[in-house]
């Protein structure tokens, strides 16, 4: 068997430092109605909604004195309360949870600098922003972004190309309309 026993040296720094990793991310009311979902590891859709139904329960019953970290399956749910829902985000038991709570509190703050006062309805009716927003702060379950006026400056040119499209639509049925008169 071959084998090396010496080391290449580079310029590059030494990264030896274990990037937390989310298994998914839950967004649910005091009422246990769930407002998001996002979903970085393999589950079928049976074990997503076992999945919802057991944390929803843990979560929404704990008191608001105890700890937001819960033991959960051999994984760590790191949790915060904003206002009516629960921001719920699933670790490996290793992972620094207050890592995990710092990546809570900058996805609201971002949702919060975006709508202006962020309350569950601006979720409710525009949840595919705040579905654009988390996926431009979390790639894949790790941290991507995080500045907030990067990822608002991101959005708003998402929002800009969306404009130029329907412009670009509305002319062009106005010319097939004039077309076929």
């Amino acid at each position: 068997m071959f084998q090396n026993n010496y080391v290449i040296p580079s310029n590059e720094p030494n990264l030896n430092y274990e990037v937390s990793e989310i298994h998914f991310v839950l967004l649910i009311s005091r009422q246990g109605k769930v407002r998001l979902t996002k979903w970085y590891s393999p589950y079928s859709q049976k074990e997503r909604s076992k999945v919802i139904r057991e944390l929803s329960g843990i979560i929404i019953s704990r008191a608001p004195k105890l700890c937001n970290f819960v033991e959960w399956r051999g994984f760590k749910v790191v949790y915060k309360r904003y206002a009516s829902l629960y921001f719920c985000m699933c670790n490996d038991q290793e992972d620094n949870e207050l890592e995990t709570l710092s990546i809570i509190h900058h996805y609201v703050e971002t949702l919060d600098r975006y709508f202006g006062s962020v309350c569950e309805l601006d979720l409710i009716f525009n949840f595919h922003k705040a579905y654009y927003i988390l996926d431009e702060i979390l790639l894949a379950g790790a941290m991507q972004e995080t500045s907030k006026r990067t990822t608002l400056r991101l959005i708003a040119a998402q929002e800009d190309l969306v404009e130029v499209a329907k412009e670009e639509q509305s002319s062009l049925s106005h010319i097939i309309a004039q077309a076929t008169k």
